[in-house]
């Protein structure tokens, strides 16, 4: 996680959204490191785990990625909860939750659904009080 909090960080320093991800393969090395790029390519799917995602699937050469485990600072929105699945990610780990804008714990909890083909093992609060906190502080400064 601090890989992705570090992402998440370098997002924030760019005017991002502050939320990162991590991809890492069975023998615990990374993958693919990504944070939010959305407002930097113009890409409203330019999301942190769709860039990691993206990534390590080029390294691997496949679509797949059944033995990998994504971290990610910020629990998944609904759309890339979609391609956690599609991609078949073992594990996936969150930091922060995510009430309003959040696809697994909250709101559709995408992998519930019978049209997911795949659920990964979830483990949520996972560094949440540092996640949550660069989170509202990004916020805060957006407001104040």
């Amino acid at each position: 996680m601090d890989i992705a909090l570090a992402e998440a960080r370098d997002a924030r320093d760019r005017g991002e959204v502050p939320v990162g991800a991590v991809v890492i393969g069975p023998d615990g090395a990374v993958l693919a490191q990504a944070g939010n790029r959305t407002r930097e390519f113009s890409d409203p799917a330019a999301h942190a785990e769709i860039l990691a995602i993206r990534a390590a699937c080029q390294v691997r050469g496949s679509e797949r990625l059944a033995d990998a485990d994504l971290y990610v600072t910020l629990e998944p929105c609904p759309f890339c909860a979609g391609v956690i699945a599609a991609a078949r990610i073992r594990r996936l780990y969150f930091g922060a939750a995510d009430p309003k804008s959040g696809g697994v714990l909250q709101g559709p909890r995408i992998f519930d659904h019978d049209q997911s083909h795949h659920r990964p093992e979830i483990y949520d609060g996972i560094a949440e009080r540092e996640c949550a906190a660069l989170m509202r502080a990004f916020f805060a400064g957006l407001r104040g």
